[in-house]
């Protein structure tokens, strides 16, 4: 008789490995397995990221974003510490360049106050003893803002995870799901051979895949996930000093994307980006990525068009910029303008998974789909890292709720806290 697992975990990635541990930790004597299509874990958005643990300024208040991120930081860094984890708290600027902009700061000043974060407005003298080498009117210092390397924080909960008795299959791809009143059955393939496993409750943290993986149960949902890719640049070696904290934009609200910015990364490196340009393939890292299937979707869903549409300008500028490098370069010159084009070296590109709703709207807070026996995270936005382990344990409980419901024997007393 085939094993029936009390819960699979689809993705290895921060969330889908932050949820499983969890769970293992809330329940030990419950077998849990995360399955992952690649031949390592976070090889997606987790490990195509800044490595930025956010504070939270941008979001807002009583938003899941805010709590989750405002939680994630202590967290994270109580985390790191605990397992040795490189950390920098090098601090954040949010830089205004115009009268536009400097106003703009001011009104996300106040939105820091309301979400409790603790902040400092620098007027231009400020600005520029603290950053020489950047221009601009003001600036937001936020010194609560770090860097790490999330693949290591991922790879350390998949350890503890695995300690705990939950197991990983690498290599192993969802390829159909079905639901019965006592379990759900999840083909899968690995190395080219179909097989099958069967579980009491699947959790879908898919990321660039949700919406397939709902799909798969006949779920209901009035969103689909629309790729978008942020390209990055890596300033030359002799640039790795050219700013002390991270350099952020002041946003623009009617724009969906944040826009370009310097970042410090943990390896010593800096980088610019992202930009916001479509995506033609869900999982495209290279400079040409076509996918007839992705495309097809695509465009045959009425919220893609919608959004297009009311971006076109935008859209259109960021392509321009995709393909020109001056255009990119102009971006960065913004706050930096030393920076040169032959100073812009290749650095990979990263995927953002976008949840757009049927009439165009953007999914800016999460997004959960659920069947009797199933609970997908249909869209998990930045800063998903820095808040995936709230996020993970927001996820259990949500999971405890739906099978005890299921099953009220599935109550626990061992229920221990994660470090």
């Amino acid at each position: 008789m085939n094993k029936i697992y009390d819960y699979v975990i689809v993705g290895g990635g921060i969330v889908g490995i932050s949820t499983a541990w969890q769970l293992q930790l809330q329940y030990p004597e419950k077998s849990i397995l995360v399955v992952e299509k690649e031949n390592a874990l976070s090889q997606h958005q987790t490990g195509h990221n800044s490595g930025v643990i956010h504070a939270g300024v941008y979001y807002a208040p009583g938003s899941l974003k805010a709590d989750f991120c405002k939680a994630g930081v202590e967290r994270t860094l109580a985390f790191c510490q605990k397992h040795n984890i490189p950390v920098e708290n090098c601090g954040k600027l949010l830089v205004a360049t115009n009268e536009l902009e400097l106003e703009r700061m001011h009104a996300l000043y106040e939105r820091c106050q309301k979400n409790g974060i603790d902040v400092e407005l620098l007027d231009q003298d400020t600005l520029t003893e603290r950053e020489p080498n950047i221009t601009g009117l003001g600036a937001i210092f936020v010194e609560s803002t770090s860097i790490v390397n999330y693949r290591l924080i991922t790879e350390k909960m998949a350890d503890e995870f695995i300690q705990l008795g939950g197991e990983i299959s690498r290599r192993t791809e969802v390829i159909a799901l079905s639901e019965s009143t006592k379990q759900i059955t999840v083909g899968c393939k690995s190395d080219g051979q179909p097989f099958q496993l069967d579980c009491r409750f699947l959790i879908s943290c898919s990321g660039l895949m949700a919406d397939r993986l709902t799909q798969m149960l006949d779920i209901e949902t009035n969103f689909q996930i629309i790729p978008y890719r942020g390209e990055y640049y890596r300033l030359a070696p002799k640039f790795n000093n050219i700013v002390n904290h991270l350099i952020y934009p002041i946003p623009d609200p009617e724009l969906p994307f944040l826009g370009v910015h310097l970042t410090r990364m943990i390896d010593g490196t800096v980088t610019v980006g992202p930009n916001a340009v479509q995506g033609w393939k869900r999982e495209g890292y290279g400079r040409i990525n076509i996918s007839l299937k992705d495309i097809l979707d695509m465009v045959q869903f009425s919220g893609f068009w919608k959004v297009s549409a009311k971006h076109l300008k935008t859209g259109l500028i960021e392509t321009k910029n995709s393909w020109w490098k001056p255009g990119y370069l102009k971006l960065v010159n913004k706050y930096c303008p030393q920076i040169k084009a032959c100073d812009l070296e290749p650095y990979p590109a990263g995927i953002r998974a976008q949840a757009v709703l049927k009439d165009g709207t953007l999914v800016h807070d999460f997004l959960f789909a659920e069947s009797p026996r199933s609970l997908h995270v249909c869209n998990a936005p930045s800063p998903a890292a820095t808040s995936a382990l709230p996020i993970g344990e927001y996820i259990c409980q949500k999971v405890t709720q739906k099978t005890t419901v299921i099953d009220p024997k599935n109550r626990s007393d061992a229920v221990r806290e994660p470090a």
